[in-house]
């Protein structure tokens, strides 16, 4: 049975003793309600909260991931954090292809094929990002560029470097904009996503990968969203921010 995740991206939000205190009642909460055996939670926080969060957490299945890494060992990059320093503050995860990073940043495929190659080398699992704007949507060709980001980000993975690697659907529409995709438009990329895995990997691949929809997902939609048959969790956003919100989605897992 392939993992259920709820992975909350906290993106530039919070000081450092307003995420320890999240990490706190968060962990609190699941110390009290336990995970189900297949579900995982993951808090993806920013650089300067790993090593405190990660300390925070002492319950079965929470972990911390950081929400970028650079594409190099070491060396003179200014202001940059390696997927080594990551790990070593007590992440296991990290987030790569984020839509603000491709768009912000101009991160492109080339560059995160090589980010994901580093963090894995780290031993890090990767929440690979994959996902169109509206504009692409409009035109028809976003299983186009779903396509492409897997094809030239993740796919030149083997299979054993695949299998330690987590898919995040994102329609970059749906992100912070309060517009969801519908149940049926993230069930039918998920099965699409599914299908690209099959055809790189094998059946039994694609059916152990763990595919996570984000955009716009909070407490009242989650249900109807997990209940996909290819949707298996959620890349949450600003509803990770709050705890009540952030653990009504777990337990809509």
């Amino acid at each position: 049975m392939r993992k259920r995740i709820v992975a909350g991206n906290w993106k530039m939000n919070m000081e450092l003793t307003e995420g320890i205190a999240l990490a706190k009642d968060i962990n609190n909460h699941f110390s009290a309600s336990p995970l189900k055996d297949n579900c995982e939670v993951i808090l993806c926080t920013p650089f300067i909260h790993l090593s405190s969060v990660s300390s925070a957490l002492t319950v079965s299945g929470l972990s911390v991931g950081a929400q970028n890494c650079n594409d190099h060992k070491s060396g003179a990059y200014t202001g940059e954090v390696s997927a080594a320093m990551i790990r070593s503050a007590g992440a296991l995860n990290v987030i790569l292809g984020h839509s603000e990073r491709r768009t912000l940043y101009g991160e492109d495929d080339s560059l995160l094929a090589a980010k994901t190659t580093e963090a894995l080398r780290n031993g890090l699992r990767v929440i690979f990002c994959c996902g169109e704007v509206l504009a692409e949507r409009e035109k028809g060709i976003h299983f186009d560029v779903v396509k492409r980001h897997l094809e030239k980000g993740l796919f030149m993975l083997n299979r054993e470097e695949f299998s330690k690697c987590i898919i995040a659907y994102e329609p970059v529409w749906a992100i912070g904009t309060g517009v969801t995709a519908s149940p049926a438009q993230a069930q039918e990329m998920h099965h699409f996503i599914r299908g690209l895995v099959e055809k790189q990997y094998s059946k039994q691949v694609a059916e152990e990968t763990t595919i996570l929809y984000g955009g716009s997902c909070k407490a009242s939609n989650a249900a109807e969203l997990f209940a996909n048959a290819d949707v298996d969790g959620g890349l949450i956003g600003g509803a990770s921010l709050m705890k009540d919100e952030f653990c009504n989605i777990v337990n809509a897992l």
